[in-house]
């Protein structure tokens, strides 16, 4: 079993006391999609889900995490969050937003509370994958634990 260096993720579930696993996979700079995190692992691409952060007109940031195999619907996530428009930030305010790096960005953990919704597609699996917050680390948890430390809504962002 490889040893990894906590992360403020890993760190937070445990104090939980929330049961989660570890995945690595290799990580390649030009490829930081979902589909490769999901040829790396074996894991169904429709169990990793990204983490996606957007800016509301009227609430600011806010969070979103879709399945992989999924594209975030910005007019409905504008409507489930009190929002006229949403637009993704850019991927260079990214690392200052959250504290994590693109293609590490956890839903747990990050430098700020921002509101967080998770696509209700979740909910139908055993488990899914999310970003410890580290490029090439993946937690693998149950998605209402997931949910419940991260006081999440689960609707349909799709």
């Amino acid at each position: 079993m490889e040893k990894f260096a906590k992360t403020n993720a890993m760190r937070l579930l445990d104090q939980s006391n929330i049961h989660y696993g570890i995945i690595s996979y290799h990580v390649n700079p030009t490829d930081l999609s979902a589909e490769h995190v999901s040829q790396e692992t074996g894991v169904p691409l429709n169990q990793i889900f990204k983490t996606l952060v957007a800016q509301g007109d009227k609430t600011g940031e806010l969070v979103a995490c879709v399945s992989g195999n999924a594209e975030l619907d910005l007019k409905k996530f504008a409507n489930l969050s009190g929002n006229k428009r949403i637009a993704l930030i850019p991927v260079s305010e990214i690392q200052k937003k959250t504290g994590y790096l693109r293609g590490g960005v956890s839903p747990i953990g990050m430098k700020h509370a921002y509101p967080l919704y998770i696509d209700q597609s979740a909910l139908q699996h055993p488990f899914i994958l999310v970003s410890a917050g580290l490029r090439g680390l993946q937690i693998k948890i149950k998605p209402q634990d997931l949910v419940d430390i991260c006081q999440m809504k689960t609707a349909s962002l799709v």
